[in-house]
């Protein structure tokens, strides 16, 4: 069977700035740059430094940097979640896909912004480190913990084959993974994410699963969804098919919307990426509202 895509990116493709991370003298480099490039950003008498404005500044420049080649989205976006009562909980999408989240209790929606946007700060200037960007020694070493991923898997499952998959024919799954990442060398894991996380969301959905039914090659799709973007037309096709599950086997979309909501939750207080499960949160309460209003 192949190696789930989401499986592989629990591994080195995950790694980053979190609550939780061990990588300290990495960090600290991310730190000292943030507060040397935007001490100008100050607010109070503290002389702290204005995250939300430095975090806009960060990717205005990048964007100036890299020839405004992101054109989809260029500026930050916030998304403060509904509530009346503390604490407040805020996400932020950066301009290349990645999102991140409050990570702290806020008593206020402001504080909750800050949150949001030192973490994703913290990230933003992390992911200019050289060790994120993808090269053929990163592939190597991903596509080697997939190939792990995969064996613990099959030894948990104990009705999987042991045997390695050919990480060089692309008709496997660890193949595939490895096509993938050579397909995107040179860039940086958050310019990355928004494609893993469209493979995530389609396998997730079973999309990927009748893509192989349609004789559908892992190359053409890799192919057409390379220059796809995470878009309401995704999203909205994508209820209609746990809309289509429901109807089959009822009640599975409040459990699979209590599911992503734990992880989702889980992730942020743990100051993790979070575009994966926020997606398949945001999905499955755009097919409740629909199945509400018929």
């Amino acid at each position: 069977m192949a190696t789930r895509t989401g499986d592989a990116s629990k591994g080195i493709l995950n790694q980053g700035f979190s609550a939780g991370s061990n990588g300290k003298s990495v960090l600290k480099e991310a730190v000292d740059a943030v507060l040397t490039s935007f001490a100008k950003h100050t607010q109070g008498h503290g002389g702290a430094v204005n995250v939300e404005e430095a975090l806009q500044e960060f990717w205005q420049m990048k964007d100036t940097d890299t020839g405004s080649k992101i054109q989809h989205r260029k500026s930050v976006k916030y998304e403060p979640e509904m509530s009346d009562r503390p604490p407040y909980v805020c996400f932020v999408t950066l301009p290349e896909g990645s999102c991140f989240g409050s990570f702290q209790p806020c008593p206020t929606k402001a504080e909750a912004r800050r949150s949001a946007a030192k973490i994703a700060l913290m990230n933003s200037v992390f992911n200019e480190h050289p060790s994120r960007r993808i090269t053929d020694d990163f592939i190597d070493l991903a596509v080697k913990e997939a190939q792990e991923t995969e064996k613990q898997i099959a030894t948990k499952r104990r009705t999987l084959s042991l045997k390695a998959q050919d990480p060089d024919n692309p008709s496997t799954g660890v193949g595939a993974f490895r096509f993938m990442l050579n397909s995107n060398k040179g860039r940086t894991m958050l310019e990355f994410q928004e494609l893993m996380t469209i493979f995530q969301l389609l396998h997730w959905n079973g999309s990927l699963k009748a893509m192989r039914d349609r004789d559908c090659s892992r190359q053409e799709v890799l192919a057409h969804y390379t220059a796809r973007v995470i878009d309401d037309d995704m999203r909205s096709q994508m209820a209609l098919d746990w809309i289509s599950r429901e109807q089959e086997q009822p009640g599975i979309i409040k459990k699979e919307t209590e599911r992503a909501f734990k992880e989702l939750e889980q992730c942020r207080l743990a100051g993790r990426e979070l575009r994966f499960p926020k997606e398949k949160r945001d999905i499955l309460r755009m097919a409740y509202d629909q199945l509400r209003n018929v």
